[in-house]
């Protein structure tokens, strides 16, 4: 924990030192304790809201798992299963049950069981931190990681030696957005580091790092999508390391778009999957990994550039990319691409090729520091300010309105042409406008109710 604190900021207003406190970091500028769980430092800058949000969710796959094996027992119900589904049925059932006791075990650390809101509450009020991560986001990179992957990993390790030196010291490496921690392993222990220090922002995916790591050997079960053959639907699978981490590899839990670190405190910064998923702009990001190096120190990036941004402006190319990367302070990036394996489970039928575009740059001076990432506008953060009738929440607020009126027509009497009868008679719209509208609608519904009775 020691030499750990000696690179850690406070998220919020950026001090370094933290005092090192019983169970955590403190920042006396902030007077924010930052908890640790389970020997991580829980280092978001606003830990208890987004300890809270992380327990709700995490509460809520709990009983997402119970709520599967409920409907499992309904499809059991029917006498007219054919025998050999209903023994896969009820395997699957009973993979759902004991999963849940693995994951409520491993889960201790963040007192999942401290909760007790239903089902049909977190479906109304889950909280959004990134609404793409939940206790399932990248759940299966646990079994690659840790369980089948070993070609996989390998091939991502070989690109990472393809844009480094041989004999290169990668000193002290932090590893941003680093998932389940497999690749961030393999670096520690198989190149030159002085240090690893990992971060991610989904605590289920270190916590299962945490154990493999220290030598423990986990089992869960992994849910293919596409199944190979009848016991491949719910494979139970055993999570190791090669061996116990040497020392020098540190876990956070954290945002890679808050990094809480101190300025220019590592040699080496990687990106494995990183730069096309997060939400800022790359050369604000890039900028952002700037402020972490040392003078000539360098930035390894892996991954695919699949970016997704709403703007097209912002779904870069690799030449792009690169010169990106040469504007914010680095130099011309040395790349190598690749096509390898990915997530291609042995259970299941999915899996594919990925073509990866790997760099390494050098820091040559700094970048101008962006402002502090703000995930959320003041006016939600801080509550004090007018909401904003934007043209967006406009045409929301239009359009949730006349859905609750169609809903108040549901009585479980009317059909859809009485439904119709009555917005013309309110002149809504005609009978021919109203039909298709409310069988749209009416299929939203639908398709939402069985999205969520299958969660």
């Amino acid at each position: 924990m020691s030499e750990l604190s000696e690179y850690l900021a406070c998220p919020r207003c950026d001090k370094t030192p933290l005092n090192v406190i019983d169970g955590g970091h403190r920042c006396k500028a902030c007077k924010v304790d930052f908890p640790s769980i389970e020997g991580i430092p829980w280092m978001f800058a606003d830990p208890e809201a987004s300890l809270g949000e992380w327990r709700n969710r995490m509460h809520m796959a709990l009983q997402k798992l119970s709520h599967e094996a409920a409907s499992l027992d309904v499809e059991l119900g029917n006498e007219e299963l054919r025998q050999l589904t209903r023994r896969r049925v009820e395997r699957y059932k009973k993979a759902l049950e004991q999963q849940r006791s693995k994951l409520r075990k491993l889960l201790q650390p963040l007192e999942v069981q401290s909760l007790s809101g239903n089902y049909e509450s977190y479906l109304a009020l889950r909280t959004r931190l990134p609404s793409d991560q939940g206790l399932n986001t990248y759940y299966a990179n646990i079994h690659r990681d840790w369980g089948w992957g070993d070609d996989e990993n390998e091939a991502s390790l070989k690109q990472i030696r393809s844009v480094v030196q041989d004999s290169a010291s990668l000193g002290n490496t932090l590893v941003l957005g680093a998932g389940a921690g497999r690749l961030a392993y393999d670096i520690h222990m198989q190149l030159d580091t002085a240090s690893t220090t990992v971060l991610d922002f989904n605590p289920l995916l270190l916590l299962v790092a945490e154990k493999v790591i220290s030598g423990e050997r986990l089992s869960l079960y992994e849910f293919p999508l596409a199944p190979k053959s009848f016991e491949d639907d719910a494979v139970l699978r055993n999570l190791a390391a090669p061996k116990i981490v040497r020392d020098g590899f540190h876990l956070v839990l954290g945002d890679a778009l808050r990094p809480p670190f101190a300025p220019g405190g590592f040699d080496t910064v990687v990106t494995p999957w990183l730069i096309d998923i997060i939400s800022e702009d790359l050369p604000k990001f890039a900028a952002r990994i700037n402020a972490l190096l040392k003078p000539d120190g360098r930035w390894i990036n892996f991954g695919s550039l699949a970016f997704a941004a709403a703007e097209l402006a912002r779904r870069y190319t690799p030449e792009e990319v690169k010169a990106i990367v040469a504007e914010c302070g680095f130099s011309d990036p040395y790349v190598s691409e690749a096509t390898i394996p990915y997530m291609c489970s042995p259970s299941s039928r999915h899996g594919r090729r990925e073509k990866v575009f790997s760099f390494a740059a050098y820091k040559e001076r700094d970048a101008a520091p962006p402002a502090r990432h703000r995930a959320l506008p003041d006016w939600i953060v801080t509550g004090q300010e007018p909401v904003p009738l934007t043209p967006a929440f406009r045409t929301q607020a239009m359009t949730t309105q006349i859905y609750s009126f169609m809903m108040s027509l549901i009585d479980g009497k009317r059909t859809i042409d009485d439904m119709a009868a009555i917005l013309e008679k309110q002149r809504l719209m005609s009978k021919s406008e109203a039909v298709p509208a409310i069988r749209t609608f009416l299929i939203k519904m639908h398709d939402e109710s069985e999205r969520q009775s299958g969660l």
